[in-house]
């Protein structure tokens, strides 16, 4: 009988679903692995386990757990944040929280959701808000478009919004702190935004973290054509991609992805039947957002403002995308059109752009090579100017050597003497994807630890071999691993495969238990009997070289002292003991 959300839940959802729409997973047996998201790793050592609905890290975070400790974990939120989303998800209604998992997070999550809610309510009710509506449908977004990325509209008033949350139970601090509404004074606060076309921003769990507004209606208010909501607890543009939430399991299945500039690009791109695609909203691609696209795909088709002369921010994103390895193309936009204009003329045009994307290095050198004449000093050096630095930043060597010769054969210079002056291009300090933090700092385990998992490990896989464990290891181990060993003395029989194995060892083993289960899941030892006795004679000649150390230790000191009996003592002891090193 399920008693609570936390297990209605784990009943609904399936944790390679759900961990699945995080990272791309491949199928390992009967289990499902990749690149751990918690550390930087060139093989898979992250792990989920179908059967036992955990996930697991054998690399050096070590972390592991349910499904609501890897949305804490990968979303950087408490467990009743965690509990919200995942209910979500599966589609549970959580009639009553208790009053301690209601964090600050989730009640600006209520006020973004509900003041979202309130803007589409104006689109299709106000006066203006139905013009609004109007200019959407004659700018070629459809009605199921509107309702699917929830567009609304900000009435002409100065606390329209903030009174109706104020009504609904919300504090305006709390309202401030959103970014909805702006402090006036000491008592006195004004909705941030007003006449205003509203695209919802979401996180890639789909829920609302804030807005940009587009004036409608009253033009030359003070601000800009588009305002968006400052830096909240929720929203940071630099972490956000707008569309990913939609777009990820279709950038998964294309494995690319189109990057576009603007909401509307997006909006209409999908109407058009491409989906895989997401805005940077006029900004330069940040590290934070490649790790994101990183999860999903290496590839990636930039559908925007390219400009190869000048140090623009879109060109400084797409070259941090290249270091980081990223297959770049660029799709070649009409002069004076965006992708929207282009999708709402002609889709098929859209599709055409896409599929004739060129790779950023023949994009780089078609664009240079128009700016410049190839066969004068001066051109050949404003070329080499350009692409000698964007030829550096490729990680891949052949790669990098391949368009060495390219640029060598086009401008008729030698390759020696390209590399010479690739040479003097001071290189800039390598930046990676930055990896959680909370998990970076956790100390990783000793060679004893590992050695003692390995073995439970494989004693789990064959019961048998728990033969082998003679009386003379036992003072070797942990406590834990003496406790798990002797109780599973007293198992016969025991199946690790068989969940009720676990509720035979008290509940401060559980977690350790699980994660070794998983792990003899994943062995695949040819000789494993071999394997657990390399392992214990490892482990016997770590503690007899430790217990050496400290005699070693004391025998300096009994020499300092010139305590010539005790010197003699501790020497035999040592003697004895190197003779147990196996």
């Amino acid at each position: 009988m399920i008693n609570s959300p936390i297990e209605e839940i784990k009943n609904k959802l399936d944790i390679v679903e759900v961990i699945g729409g995080y990272i791309k997973l491949e199928k390992a047996g009967i289990n499902f692995r990749a690149p751990c998201p918690f550390h930087s790793e060139k093989n898979p050592s992250f792990f989920v386990s179908p059967s036992r609905q955990l996930w697991h890290c054998f690399g050096s975070c070590s972390e592991g757990g349910d499904i609501f400790k890897f949305v804490m974990k990968i979303e950087g939120v408490e467990f009743g944040d965690a509990l919200r989303i995942l209910a979500q998800k599966a589609g549970i209604q959580l009639k009553k929280i208790d009053p301690k998992l209601v964090t600050e997070r989730q009640r600006l999550y209520e006020i973004c959701d509900m003041s979202c809610s309130f803007f589409e309510k104006q689109l299709e009710a106000g006066q203006v808000g139905k013009k609004a509506k109007e200019y959407l449908l004659n700018r070629g977004i459809s009605e199921k478009s509107i309702e699917t990325w929830r567009i609304g509209y900000a009435p002409e008033t100065w606390q329209g919004l903030s009174d109706f949350l104020v009504g609904k139970g919300y504090k305006r601090q709390e309202i401030e702190k959103s970014g909805l509404a702006i402090k006036k004074d000491a008592v006195k606060w004004y909705d941030r935004f007003r006449a205003r076309i509203m695209f919802p921003i979401f996180d890639l769990s789909g829920q609302v973290v804030g807005f940009t507004g587009r004036t409608f209606g009253k033009e030359g208010d003070g601000q800009g054509k588009y305002v968006n909501t400052p830096s909240t607890l929720l929203y940071d543009k630099s972490r956000i991609l707008y569309g990913l939430d939609k777009a990820k399991m279709e950038i998964r299945k294309k494995d690319a992805c189109i990057l576009v500039e603007g909401q509307t690009d997006v909006i209409l791109s999908c109407q058009a039947g491409l989906k895989n695609v997401a805005a940077t909203s006029g900004t330069a691609l940040t590290l934070y957002q490649l790790g994101l696209l990183k999860r999903y795909s290496n590839n990636l088709i930039t559908a925007f403002d390219m400009d190869t002369a000048g140090d623009s921010a879109t060109k400084r994103g797409i070259d941090l995308a290249q270091a980081q390895g990223f297959n770049i193309k660029v799709a070649i936009m009409p002069e004076g059109k965006d992708p929207a204009d282009v999708v709402s003329q002609n889709p098929k045009e859209w599709e055409g752009l896409i599929k004739k994307a060129l790779s950023i290095l023949d994009f780089y050198f078609k664009t240079t090579f128009s700016k410049f004449d190839c066969q004068t000093p001066e051109g050949k050096k404003g070329i080499s100017n350009i692409l000698l630095p964007i030829i550096k930043r490729i990680p891949n060597r052949i790669e990098q050597s391949h368009w060495i010769q390219e640029l060598a054969g086009k401008l008729g210079v030698k390759e020696e003497d390209i590399d010479i002056e690739m040479k003097k291009i001071q290189e800039d300090k390598p930046q990676t994807i930055p990896i959680n933090r909370e998990v970076q700092g956790k100390p990783s385990k000793t060679r004893k630890e590992i050695l003692e998992e390995k073995i439970i490990s494989l004693i789990l896989k064959r019961p048998q071999d728990l033969s082998l464990i003679e009386e003379k290891f036992l003072s070797f181990f942990s406590s834990q691993t003496k406790e798990i060993l002797s109780i599973l003395k007293q198992i016969p029989n025991f199946n690790f495969q068989d969940k009720a194995l676990l509720e035979k060892f008290p509940s401060h083993l559980t977690d350790f238990l699980n994660e070794l289960c998983l792990m003899a899941e994943l062995e695949q030892e040819e000789e494993p009997k071999k394997e657990i006795q390399i392992c214990l004679r490892e482990i016997q000649n770590l503690e007899v070289k430790k217990r050496l150390d400290q005699i070693s230790l004391a025998i300096k000191k009994a020499e300092q002292e010139n305590n010539k009996e005790q010197v003699e003592t501790l020497t035999q002891e040592f003697n004895k003991l190197t003779q147990e090193l196996i």
